[in-house]
């Protein structure tokens, strides 16, 4: 265990600090893990984790001991810090102690292992890092197989994505491609397309998906583009009574898992 910091001008904190900004994560290709139950999370999932910082005197129950020897053991460094300096690195309004450095995992559609009858979620252009971080909690919810994330806008190693999924980034195989690449590769194995736009017919409650499938959702301002429209084999809508024309697509991703699931069950 490393000395306890009590400046503010440490290098390891200010490096910290810099790893909320989206450029130095991707030049040190390192992350942000807040929280108990996320760093759990990650830990369980067999992530690395470099650095480990605490403050004992925001924990929050009696378990974190347990986790910062297991981290330890991993060969973690633990770093601890003063309840003011540790204010200062946190991203919450209400930090529990625990704050890990972790180098970032990138994967590819090479390396996807689905089961016999695959589930996907494709997500295109998402940019806000709550619905990504929403949506990859919902996948986790349901078992999928994967969330293929196309044509990123947000960063999923974001901070705001990591505590959104409360920890599911981990839980769930992540997939960074094209959409080309992933179409590509969705009809190459006879994955049906489902998407869901307002002009469909069919209401999601209709159709099949008890097949191998990929549930594609778009960016929050104009859904999918009309590349992936018209490639989708299944086009469905979510009924609207109200004058809004569509849903947050966090929550018209979880109606869509959803019923997939009670149809798989």
């Amino acid at each position: 265990m490393d000395e306890l910091i009590s400046s503010l001008q440490n290098p390891k904190i200010k490096h910290v600090i810099h790893l909320r900004d989206r450029h130095e994560r991707e030049k040190t290709q390192q992350f942000i893990i807040e929280g108990y139950r996320e760093i759990l999370r990650a830990a369980d999932a067999k992530r690395r984790i470099d650095q480990l910082f605490i403050c004992p005197e925001l924990f929050l129950g009696s378990n974190e001991n347990a986790l910062i020897t297991r981290i330890a053991q991993q060969g973690a460094k633990v770093v601890p810090c003063t309840e003011k300096v540790f204010q200062k690195i946190s991203y919450r309004d209400r930090p529990d102690g625990l704050i890990a450095i972790a180098p970032q995992t990138h994967l590819t559609l090479q390396q996807l292992n689905p089961s016999a009858n695959p589930f996907f979620i494709v997500a295109e252009a998402i940019e806000k890092p709550g619905n990504l971080g929403t949506i990859l909690r919902s996948s986790d919810a349901v078992g999928l197989d994967g969330l293929i994330l196309c044509d990123r806008c947000t960063d999923i190693h974001n901070p705001n994505v990591v505590r959104a999924s409360v920890g599911t980034l981990f839980t769930v195989p992540v997939i960074e491609a094209t959409s080309e690449e992933t179409i590509a590769y969705l009809k190459r194995n006879n994955i049906a397309i489902l998407a869901a736009t307002p002009s469909a017919t069919e209401e999601f409650t209709t159709v099949d998906m008890t097949k191998p499938l990929a549930i594609a959702v778009g960016t929050e301002q104009l859904g999918l583009s009309e590349k992936w429209l018209k490639e989708a084999d299944i086009l469905v809508r979510i009924p609207m009574n109200g004058v809004a024309d569509s849903l947050n697509v966090a929550m018209a991703t979880t109606l869509l898992l959803y019923e997939a699931l009670r149809q798989r069950s």
